[in-house]
Protein backbone atom coordinates (compact mmCIF):
# COMPACT_ATOMS: atom_id res chain seq x y z
CA UNK A 1 0.00 0.00 0.00
CA UNK A 2 1.07 3.40 -0.46
CA UNK A 3 1.07 6.35 1.26
CA UNK A 4 -1.73 8.04 2.71
CA UNK A 5 -3.57 11.06 1.14
CA UNK A 6 -6.92 12.93 2.94
CA UNK A 7 -9.06 14.65 0.74
CA UNK A 8 -11.30 17.66 2.21
CA UNK A 9 -14.28 19.03 0.20
CA UNK A 10 -18.09 19.49 0.25
CA UNK A 11 -18.49 18.77 -2.99
CA UNK A 12 -18.75 15.03 -3.32
CA UNK A 13 -18.02 14.61 -7.23
CA UNK A 14 -14.67 16.74 -6.83
CA UNK A 15 -13.83 14.43 -3.83
CA UNK A 16 -14.46 11.22 -5.71
CA UNK A 17 -12.44 12.62 -9.04
CA UNK A 18 -9.78 13.33 -7.18
CA UNK A 19 -9.42 10.19 -5.04
CA UNK A 20 -10.07 8.08 -8.49
CA UNK A 21 -6.84 10.12 -9.67
CA UNK A 22 -4.54 9.28 -6.87
CA UNK A 23 -6.37 5.98 -6.29
CA UNK A 24 -4.75 4.82 -9.72
CA UNK A 25 -1.55 6.06 -8.63
CA UNK A 26 -1.43 3.15 -5.94
CA UNK A 27 -1.95 5.72 -2.72
CA UNK A 28 -4.67 5.07 -0.22
CA UNK A 29 -7.12 8.20 0.06
CA UNK A 30 -9.41 8.80 2.56
CA UNK A 31 -12.50 11.64 2.15
CA UNK A 32 -13.67 14.34 4.73
CA UNK A 33 -16.86 16.59 3.88
CA UNK A 34 -15.41 19.15 6.05
CA UNK A 35 -12.68 20.54 8.44
CA UNK A 36 -13.94 18.72 11.42
CA UNK A 37 -14.40 15.52 9.93
CA UNK A 38 -10.76 16.23 8.09
CA UNK A 39 -9.12 16.67 11.74
CA UNK A 40 -10.64 13.56 13.19
CA UNK A 41 -9.20 11.66 10.03
CA UNK A 42 -6.16 13.27 10.54
CA UNK A 43 -6.00 11.79 14.19
CA UNK A 44 -6.90 8.92 13.26
CA UNK A 45 -4.67 7.96 10.29
CA UNK A 46 -1.23 8.32 9.34
CA UNK A 47 -1.42 11.03 6.88
CA UNK A 48 0.79 12.24 4.87
CA UNK A 49 -0.82 14.75 2.52
CA UNK A 50 -3.82 16.68 2.62
CA UNK A 51 -5.40 18.14 -0.16
CA UNK A 52 -8.11 20.76 1.15
CA UNK A 53 -10.71 22.96 -0.59
CA UNK A 54 -10.22 26.99 0.51
CA UNK A 55 -14.12 27.07 0.89
CA UNK A 56 -15.45 24.64 3.61
CA UNK A 57 -19.05 24.51 5.33
CA UNK A 58 -16.95 25.03 9.15
CA UNK A 59 -13.55 26.55 8.16
CA UNK A 60 -11.26 28.37 5.68
CA UNK A 61 -8.99 25.77 4.13
CA UNK A 62 -6.21 28.48 4.13
CA UNK A 63 -6.58 29.02 7.73
CA UNK A 64 -6.82 25.20 7.95
CA UNK A 65 -3.19 25.08 7.05
CA UNK A 66 -2.12 26.34 10.74
CA UNK A 67 -4.42 23.60 12.73
CA UNK A 68 -3.61 20.80 10.72
CA UNK A 69 0.55 21.60 11.17
CA UNK A 70 -0.06 22.23 14.21
CA UNK A 71 -1.38 18.88 14.80
CA UNK A 72 0.92 16.93 13.13
CA UNK A 73 4.11 19.58 11.78
CA UNK A 74 5.37 17.16 9.11
CA UNK A 75 2.53 16.69 7.20
CA UNK A 76 2.29 18.55 3.87
CA UNK A 77 -1.05 20.81 2.71
CA UNK A 78 -2.15 21.73 -1.09
CA UNK A 79 -4.71 23.94 -1.13
CA UNK A 80 -7.53 23.71 -4.40
CA UNK A 81 -9.76 27.01 -4.74
CA UNK A 82 -12.40 27.63 -7.11
CA UNK A 83 -11.54 31.36 -7.41
CA UNK A 84 -7.82 31.76 -6.38
CA UNK A 85 -6.72 35.08 -5.66
CA UNK A 86 -2.73 36.03 -4.98
CA UNK A 87 -3.84 37.28 -1.54
CA UNK A 88 -4.72 34.05 -0.50
CA UNK A 89 -1.95 32.23 -2.37
CA UNK A 90 0.33 33.85 -0.23
CA UNK A 91 -1.33 33.80 2.74
CA UNK A 92 -1.80 29.86 2.54
CA UNK A 93 2.07 29.19 1.66
CA UNK A 94 2.82 31.66 4.89
CA UNK A 95 0.70 29.47 7.15
CA UNK A 96 2.44 26.29 5.87
CA UNK A 97 0.90 25.19 2.88
CA UNK A 98 3.11 23.12 0.17
CA UNK A 99 1.28 24.99 -2.91
CA UNK A 100 -2.15 26.70 -3.95
CA UNK A 101 -3.89 25.68 -7.00
CA UNK A 102 -6.91 26.88 -8.73
CA UNK A 103 -9.70 24.18 -9.63
CA UNK A 104 -9.47 23.36 -13.34
CA UNK A 105 -5.68 24.17 -13.55
CA UNK A 106 -5.02 21.50 -11.01
CA UNK A 107 -5.80 18.09 -13.58
CA UNK A 108 -1.81 17.75 -15.11
CA UNK A 109 -0.38 19.36 -11.63
CA UNK A 110 -2.05 17.83 -9.10
CA UNK A 111 -0.18 14.17 -9.58
CA UNK A 112 3.12 15.34 -9.87
CA UNK A 113 2.46 18.21 -6.58
CA UNK A 114 1.17 15.50 -4.44
CA UNK A 115 4.24 13.33 -5.23
CA UNK A 116 6.55 15.99 -4.47
CA UNK A 117 4.62 16.40 -1.23
CA UNK A 118 5.08 13.13 0.32
CA UNK A 119 8.66 12.85 -0.79
CA UNK A 120 8.97 15.96 1.78
CA UNK A 121 6.82 14.88 4.31
CA UNK A 122 8.19 11.72 4.34
CA UNK A 123 11.42 13.33 4.81
CA UNK A 124 10.24 15.10 7.70
CA UNK A 125 7.74 12.60 9.55
CA UNK A 126 11.70 10.53 9.85
CA UNK A 127 13.49 13.64 11.31
CA UNK A 128 9.93 14.20 13.38
CA UNK A 129 10.42 10.26 14.77
CA UNK A 130 13.81 11.20 15.48
CA UNK A 131 13.50 13.82 17.42
CA UNK A 132 11.01 12.28 19.56
CA UNK A 133 13.21 9.12 20.20
CA UNK A 134 15.99 11.93 21.24
CA UNK A 135 13.48 14.23 23.32
CA UNK A 136 12.99 10.36 25.09
CA UNK A 137 16.48 9.38 25.63
CA UNK A 138 17.00 12.26 27.46
CA UNK A 139 13.79 13.22 29.63
CA UNK A 140 13.18 13.15 32.63
CA UNK A 141 11.72 9.63 32.97
CA UNK A 142 14.91 8.27 32.28
CA UNK A 143 16.69 9.46 35.36
CA UNK A 144 16.42 6.73 37.91
CA UNK A 145 15.47 6.87 41.83
CA UNK A 146 12.75 7.26 44.14
CA UNK A 147 14.79 8.95 46.78
CA UNK A 148 13.53 12.20 48.14
CA UNK A 149 16.37 13.75 47.13
CA UNK A 150 16.54 13.09 43.66
CA UNK A 151 12.67 13.81 43.15
CA UNK A 152 13.06 17.14 44.57
CA UNK A 153 15.90 18.01 42.32
CA UNK A 154 14.08 16.33 39.22
CA UNK A 155 11.30 18.81 40.61
CA UNK A 156 12.87 21.86 40.46
CA UNK A 157 14.29 20.71 37.21
CA UNK A 158 10.80 20.21 35.70
CA UNK A 159 9.84 23.07 37.13
CA UNK A 160 12.11 25.46 35.35
CA UNK A 161 12.23 23.63 31.95
CA UNK A 162 9.50 25.10 30.45
CA UNK A 163 10.94 28.56 30.93
CA UNK A 164 14.08 29.93 29.45
CA UNK A 165 15.64 30.84 33.00
CA UNK A 166 18.81 30.44 33.22
CA UNK A 167 20.08 27.41 35.49
CA UNK A 168 23.12 26.83 37.82
CA UNK A 169 23.31 22.42 38.53
CA UNK A 170 25.38 21.94 41.74
CA UNK A 171 26.91 18.81 42.29
CA UNK A 172 29.82 16.38 42.59
CA UNK A 173 31.31 14.81 39.74
CA UNK A 174 29.75 11.68 38.54
CA UNK A 175 26.24 12.97 39.54
CA UNK A 176 24.87 13.83 36.25
CA UNK A 177 25.07 17.36 35.76
CA UNK A 178 24.89 17.00 32.09
CA UNK A 179 22.27 14.74 32.02
CA UNK A 180 20.06 17.28 34.16
CA UNK A 181 20.95 19.72 31.72
CA UNK A 182 19.69 17.51 28.69
CA UNK A 183 16.10 16.88 30.02
CA UNK A 184 15.93 20.43 31.03
CA UNK A 185 16.65 21.10 27.44
CA UNK A 186 14.44 18.60 25.49
CA UNK A 187 11.37 19.19 28.18
CA UNK A 188 12.11 22.86 27.25
CA UNK A 189 10.36 25.02 24.50
CA UNK A 190 13.96 25.17 22.13
CA UNK A 191 14.08 21.07 21.93
CA UNK A 192 13.86 21.13 18.52
CA UNK A 193 17.12 23.34 18.31
CA UNK A 194 20.81 22.63 19.35
CA UNK A 195 21.59 21.29 22.84
CA UNK A 196 25.28 22.14 22.64
CA UNK A 197 27.93 21.22 25.88
CA UNK A 198 31.39 22.51 26.48
CA UNK A 199 33.05 21.60 29.19
CA UNK A 200 35.24 24.30 30.53
CA UNK A 201 37.91 22.61 32.39
CA UNK A 202 39.08 20.82 28.71
CA UNK A 203 40.76 23.99 27.49
CA UNK A 204 43.48 26.63 28.04
CA UNK A 205 42.01 30.27 27.77
CA UNK A 206 42.94 31.20 24.47
CA UNK A 207 41.22 27.89 22.95
CA UNK A 208 38.21 27.90 25.10
CA UNK A 209 37.41 31.67 24.27
CA UNK A 210 37.86 30.26 20.25
CA UNK A 211 35.40 27.36 21.02
CA UNK A 212 33.20 29.66 22.59
CA UNK A 213 33.02 32.66 20.36
CA UNK A 214 34.00 31.29 17.30
CA UNK A 215 37.45 33.37 15.28
CA UNK A 216 37.54 35.64 12.18
CA UNK A 217 40.33 34.30 9.75
CA UNK A 218 43.70 35.82 10.40
CA UNK A 219 43.38 36.32 14.11
CA UNK A 220 46.19 34.14 15.25
CA UNK A 221 48.88 31.65 13.34
CA UNK A 222 46.46 29.18 11.72
CA UNK A 223 43.44 30.79 11.61
CA UNK A 224 42.77 30.62 7.81
CA UNK A 225 39.26 30.92 8.00
CA UNK A 226 36.31 32.33 10.21
CA UNK A 227 35.19 29.69 12.69
CA UNK A 228 31.83 29.63 13.96
CA UNK A 229 32.12 29.26 18.09
CA UNK A 230 29.35 27.04 20.29
CA UNK A 231 27.44 30.00 21.62
CA UNK A 232 26.66 30.63 17.24
CA UNK A 233 25.99 26.84 17.00
CA UNK A 234 23.71 26.79 20.08
CA UNK A 235 21.78 29.11 18.07
CA UNK A 236 17.92 29.16 19.07
CA UNK A 237 18.70 25.95 21.66
CA UNK A 238 20.70 25.76 24.58
CA UNK A 239 24.47 25.82 25.36
CA UNK A 240 25.61 24.31 28.37
CA UNK A 241 29.38 24.91 30.46
CA UNK A 242 29.92 22.84 32.29
CA UNK A 243 32.49 23.02 35.26
CA UNK A 244 31.82 26.69 34.47
CA UNK A 245 34.45 27.83 38.10
CA UNK A 246 37.43 26.42 35.74
CA UNK A 247 36.58 29.62 33.77
CA UNK A 248 39.22 32.23 33.99
CA UNK A 249 37.90 35.99 34.99
CA UNK A 250 38.44 37.29 31.11
CA UNK A 251 36.20 35.61 29.70
CA UNK A 252 33.69 35.48 32.42
CA UNK A 253 33.09 39.04 31.43
CA UNK A 254 32.73 37.97 27.97
CA UNK A 255 30.31 35.83 29.39
CA UNK A 256 28.39 37.83 31.32
CA UNK A 257 27.62 40.06 28.42
CA UNK A 258 26.41 37.20 26.50
CA UNK A 259 24.02 36.72 29.71
CA UNK A 260 22.82 40.62 30.05
CA UNK A 261 22.45 40.99 26.27
CA UNK A 262 23.09 37.90 24.09
CA UNK A 263 25.58 39.54 22.03
CA UNK A 264 29.12 38.58 22.05
CA UNK A 265 32.34 40.07 19.30
CA UNK A 266 34.30 36.96 18.11
CA UNK A 267 38.25 36.72 18.33
CA UNK A 268 39.58 38.72 16.23
CA UNK A 269 36.65 40.69 15.06
CA UNK A 270 35.24 44.42 15.74
CA UNK A 271 31.21 44.05 15.10
CA UNK A 272 29.21 42.25 17.88
CA UNK A 273 27.04 39.29 17.09
CA UNK A 274 23.45 38.79 18.16
CA UNK A 275 22.28 35.20 19.45
CA UNK A 276 19.37 33.95 20.96
CA UNK A 277 20.97 31.12 23.12
CA UNK A 278 19.81 29.73 26.96
CA UNK A 279 22.67 29.34 29.19
CA UNK A 280 22.60 25.87 31.43
CA UNK A 281 25.71 25.99 33.65
CA UNK A 282 27.41 23.34 36.12
CA UNK A 283 30.15 23.17 38.72
CA UNK A 284 31.43 20.81 41.74
CA UNK A 285 33.00 23.71 43.37
CA UNK A 286 31.63 26.26 45.73
CA UNK A 287 31.06 29.28 43.03
CA UNK A 288 30.17 31.68 45.96
CA UNK A 289 33.22 30.68 47.86
CA UNK A 290 35.05 31.26 44.73
CA UNK A 291 33.82 34.87 44.20
CA UNK A 292 34.12 36.44 47.56
CA UNK A 293 38.13 35.18 47.48
CA UNK A 294 38.21 36.73 43.97
CA UNK A 295 38.52 33.57 41.73
CA UNK A 296 34.67 34.53 40.42
CA UNK A 297 33.06 37.50 39.31
CA UNK A 298 30.47 37.86 41.67
CA UNK A 299 28.19 39.41 38.94
CA UNK A 300 28.67 36.28 37.14
CA UNK A 301 27.89 33.97 40.27
CA UNK A 302 24.23 36.00 40.44
CA UNK A 303 23.45 36.04 36.92
CA UNK A 304 24.40 32.18 36.34
CA UNK A 305 22.73 31.31 40.18
CA UNK A 306 19.31 32.90 39.28
CA UNK A 307 17.74 29.10 39.49
CA UNK A 308 20.27 26.42 41.43
CA UNK A 309 19.42 22.86 41.53
CA UNK A 310 21.69 21.17 44.07
CA UNK A 311 21.87 17.38 42.73
CA UNK A 312 22.60 14.78 45.59
CA UNK A 313 25.69 12.63 45.68
CA UNK A 314 24.96 8.92 45.20
CA UNK A 315 25.87 8.35 48.76
CA UNK A 316 22.80 10.45 50.06
CA UNK A 317 20.31 8.11 48.22
CA UNK A 318 21.92 4.73 48.85
CA UNK A 319 18.03 3.54 48.21
CA UNK A 320 18.36 4.05 44.76
CA UNK A 321 22.01 2.30 44.27
CA UNK A 322 20.15 -1.05 43.54
CA UNK A 323 17.65 0.14 41.12
CA UNK A 324 20.60 1.96 39.24
CA UNK A 325 23.28 -1.00 39.63
CA UNK A 326 20.35 -3.69 38.12
CA UNK A 327 19.73 -0.96 35.16
CA UNK A 328 23.08 -0.92 34.40
CA UNK A 329 23.57 -4.78 34.87
CA UNK A 330 20.79 -5.41 31.94
CA UNK A 331 22.49 -2.49 29.67
CA UNK A 332 26.16 -3.78 29.78
CA UNK A 333 24.68 -7.15 29.42
CA UNK A 334 22.62 -6.22 26.53
CA UNK A 335 25.36 -4.96 25.12
CA UNK A 336 27.76 -7.85 24.69
CA UNK A 337 25.33 -10.23 24.76
CA UNK A 338 25.18 -12.15 27.50
CA UNK A 339 22.26 -13.31 29.16
CA UNK A 340 20.38 -12.58 31.94
CA UNK A 341 22.92 -11.63 34.92
CA UNK A 342 21.58 -11.09 38.38
CA UNK A 343 23.60 -10.15 41.88
CA UNK A 344 23.61 -11.89 45.09
CA UNK A 345 22.61 -10.34 48.39
CA UNK A 346 26.58 -10.07 49.43
CA UNK A 347 27.04 -7.87 46.07
CA UNK A 348 23.95 -5.61 46.71
CA UNK A 349 24.69 -4.84 50.44
CA UNK A 350 28.82 -4.45 49.20
CA UNK A 351 27.38 -1.74 46.62
CA UNK A 352 24.96 0.13 49.17
CA UNK A 353 27.50 0.73 51.51
CA UNK A 354 30.01 1.64 49.31
CA UNK A 355 31.00 6.20 49.44
CA UNK A 356 31.60 6.38 45.78
CA UNK A 357 33.37 9.19 45.29
CA UNK A 358 32.71 9.05 41.52
CA UNK A 359 28.77 9.15 42.36
CA UNK A 360 26.44 7.20 39.46
CA UNK A 361 29.46 7.24 37.17
CA UNK A 362 32.05 5.46 39.41
CA UNK A 363 28.65 2.79 39.94
CA UNK A 364 28.10 2.93 35.90
CA UNK A 365 31.56 1.58 35.54
CA UNK A 366 31.66 -1.02 38.09
CA UNK A 367 28.74 -2.40 36.86
CA UNK A 368 30.26 -2.82 33.75
CA UNK A 369 33.68 -4.21 34.75
CA UNK A 370 31.27 -6.95 36.80
CA UNK A 371 29.49 -7.99 33.23
CA UNK A 372 32.56 -8.34 31.22
CA UNK A 373 34.06 -10.54 34.25
CA UNK A 374 30.98 -12.56 35.31
CA UNK A 375 31.67 -16.25 34.95
CA UNK A 376 28.24 -17.49 35.82
CA UNK A 377 24.74 -16.47 35.78
CA UNK A 378 25.46 -14.67 39.71
CA UNK A 379 27.28 -11.57 40.28
CA UNK A 380 29.38 -11.98 43.79
CA UNK A 381 30.42 -9.40 45.84
CA UNK A 382 34.21 -11.63 45.40
CA UNK A 383 34.34 -9.93 41.77
CA UNK A 384 34.60 -6.37 42.52
CA UNK A 385 38.30 -5.19 41.75
CA UNK A 386 40.42 -4.61 44.86
CA UNK A 387 39.92 -0.81 44.12
CA UNK A 388 36.79 -0.50 45.00
CA UNK A 389 37.25 -1.36 49.08
CA UNK A 390 39.92 1.11 48.87
CA UNK A 391 37.82 4.03 50.57
CA UNK A 392 37.14 2.06 53.76
CA UNK A 393 37.41 -0.92 55.49
CA UNK A 394 36.87 -4.34 53.46
CA UNK A 395 35.23 -5.53 56.52
CA UNK A 396 32.62 -3.39 55.92
CA UNK A 397 31.86 -4.96 53.06
CA UNK A 398 33.15 -8.43 52.16
CA UNK A 399 33.66 -11.32 54.89
CA UNK A 400 37.22 -12.97 54.90
CA UNK A 401 36.69 -15.84 52.94
CA UNK A 402 35.51 -13.49 50.39
CA UNK A 403 38.30 -11.41 50.11
CA UNK A 404 40.79 -14.91 50.18
CA UNK A 405 38.32 -15.37 47.37
CA UNK A 406 38.92 -12.52 45.38
CA UNK A 407 43.03 -12.73 45.56
CA UNK A 408 43.39 -16.26 44.57
CA UNK A 409 41.07 -15.13 41.74
CA UNK A 410 43.76 -11.96 40.96
CA UNK A 411 46.82 -13.81 41.36
CA UNK A 412 45.66 -16.67 38.93
CA UNK A 413 44.51 -14.67 36.55
CA UNK A 414 47.99 -12.78 36.97
CA UNK A 415 49.49 -16.08 36.28
CA UNK A 416 47.63 -16.99 33.62
CA UNK A 417 45.89 -20.17 35.36
CA UNK A 418 48.87 -21.61 36.17
CA UNK A 419 48.53 -23.12 39.38
CA UNK A 420 51.80 -23.70 40.33
CA UNK A 421 53.05 -20.53 39.72
CA UNK A 422 49.96 -19.15 41.53
CA UNK A 423 50.70 -21.44 44.74
CA UNK A 424 54.16 -19.95 44.83
CA UNK A 425 53.13 -16.49 44.79
CA UNK A 426 50.77 -17.09 47.21
CA UNK A 427 53.20 -19.03 49.43
CA UNK A 428 51.22 -21.93 49.76
CA UNK A 429 51.11 -25.55 48.39
CA UNK A 430 49.91 -26.58 45.70
CA UNK A 431 47.36 -29.37 47.04
CA UNK A 432 46.18 -26.25 49.40
CA UNK A 433 45.42 -23.97 46.18
CA UNK A 434 43.31 -27.21 44.57
CA UNK A 435 41.40 -27.47 47.59
CA UNK A 436 40.59 -23.70 47.70
CA UNK A 437 39.97 -23.47 44.05
CA UNK A 438 37.01 -26.56 44.83
CA UNK A 439 36.03 -24.67 48.17
CA UNK A 440 35.45 -21.74 46.53
CA UNK A 441 34.20 -23.10 43.12
CA UNK A 442 36.94 -20.92 41.12
CA UNK A 443 37.20 -21.59 37.45
CA UNK A 444 40.30 -21.59 35.42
Amino acid sequence: MGPTVLIIDDEIKIRNLLARILELEGFVVLQAQNANEGLKMLAQHEVLVVVSDVKLPDANGVELVKKIKSLKSFVEVINLTAYGTIADGVLAIKNGAFDYLTKGDDNDKIIPLVYKAIAKAELQLRVYELEGKVSNKYSFKTILGNSKAIKEAISLAEKVAVTDTTVLLLGETGTGKEVFAQAIHYESQRKNKPFVALNCSGFSAELLESELFGYKAGAFTGANKDKKGLLEEANGGTLFLDEIGEMNLDLQAKLLRVLENQSFIKVGATTTNQVNVRILAATNRNLKAQADEGHFRLDLYYRLSVFVIPLPALRERKADIPMLATFYLKEFANKVNRPALKMDEKLIDALTKHSWKGNVRELKNVMERLVILANGDTLEASQLPYEFFADGPIANALDLQSVEKLHIQKVLAHARGNKTETARLLNIGLTTLYRKLEEYKIAD
